[in-house]
């Protein structure tokens, strides 16, 4: 797998804007590279947003879903002051403790991006006590270097309008990378190279789906219409997840590991994950001499919580990229295991284990 090619997409994939709600400009790119490539027998957005996808099989009844999310956590402006400050509710699961001083970016209808800082009551005007608590959002700002409500209204910034932090993408040594939103545009990534890959497969047998849904991060929503759209009888989604392999972390509590391959779930917050599933997962990798790990329950929520129930049911499981610092300004992880990934939910299609 080149992971030149890998690289560069996960670089314009975490570059691009898309607050849950908001992720057109995420959708519009991947399917641009879908329809432009060729990738696909059916591609197209649906009235949410969601991209969905569908390779033809000869078994029409076998119809095996991929899902990875197009969105990110963010922030939604709640409030403007006459003085041009802008209060604002997450979007999303933030830490608050790693807020104060992060810089943000508020793209506007316009196509104009207004880049903020988060503040609050300066450390020089607090008492010692009050520095020791963790500030809530409710008592932060953000500024963005406007002088009144009316200058902020008249740059097409308004209650309603989202942001998110930024963070700009970078090489690590060992092939690792830094950048913003790699939950989930790791497994867009992923889910994009996989479309490639299958090009070189010359008997497929089942029905190949493809779901790059929306507003994951607020409470899964677009997984819920494209799966039940997309009627799959199997499903996997391709996720980003917590590498806690990181000082202070006891081993039994660590998730998985960055460098180790793809994390396959038996259990999550929202799923007890299909065994027969796994069960060719792991199989389909030992023959490919594929690394993987098992992810430790019961860590986080996925889309595939909400596949699992749709219709009268779907078989359903996660593969999950190791990901450190997930849920914050900037992530990291290596390249290796997004290669490894493809590979996997490759070998995994093609199914030499016959299972």
């Amino acid at each position: 797998m080149n992971l030149d090619s890998i690289k560069v997409l996960q670089k314009e994939l975490s570059d691009l804007i898309g607050v849950s709600g908001y992720e057109d400009e995420v959708g519009n790119f991947i399917l641009s590279i879908i329809e432009k490539e060729g990738l696909a027998d059916k591609a197209w957005k649906d009235p949410l947003g969601n991209i969905l996808v569908i390779i033809q099989g000869t078994k029409e009844s076998e119809r095996v879903l991929f899902d990875a999310h197009t969105d990110e956590i963010g922030f939604m402006v709640s409030h403007i002051d006459q003085k041009g400050f802008l209060r604002f509710v997450p979007v999303g699961g933030w830490d608050t403790r790693i807020l104060l001083g992060q810089t943000i970016v508020i793209p506007t209808d316009s196509g104009e991006n207004f880049h903020g800082i988060i503040g609050s009551n300066p450390p020089h005007l607090t008492s010692p006590s009050e520095r020791k608590k963790t500030v809530s959002i409710d008592q932060m700002y953000i500024d963005i270097g406007l002088n009144s409500k009316e200058q902020v209204e008249a740059s097409n910034i308004s209650v309603g309008s989202v942001g998110t932090l930024v963070s700009p993408f970078v090489d690590f040594p060992n092939n690792m990378v830094r950048g913003k939103a790699f939950d989930d545009r790791t497994g867009c990534n992923v889910l994009i190279h996989l479309l490639r890959e299958l090009k070189d497969i010359n008997s497929q047998n089942e029905t190949l789906l493809f779901n790059f849904a929306v507003q994951e991060e607020f409470d899964r929503i677009g997984t819920v219409t494209g799966a039940f759209k997309l009627n799959p009888t199997l499903a996997i989604a391709v996720e980003n997840t917590t590498a806690a392999d990181v000082p202070n972390i006891k081993p039994s509590k660590i998730p998985v590991y960055i460098g180790k391959g793809p994390a396959i779930s038996v259990a999550d917050k929202s799923i007890i994950s299909s065994p027969h599933v796994n069960k060719r997962l792991i199989e389909n990798a030992k023959i490919g001499n594929i690394p993987y790990q098992i992810k430790k329950p019961m860590y986080g929520k996925t889309d595939a919580g909400k596949i699992q129930m749709t219709r009268e049911g779907v078989k359903s499981t996660v593969v999950s990229v190791p990901c450190r610092y997930i849920h914050s300004p900037t992530s990291l992880l290596k390249l290796d295991d997004i290669s490894n990934t493809i590979e996997l939910l490759k070998a995994f299609i093609e199914n030499e284990a016959k299972i």
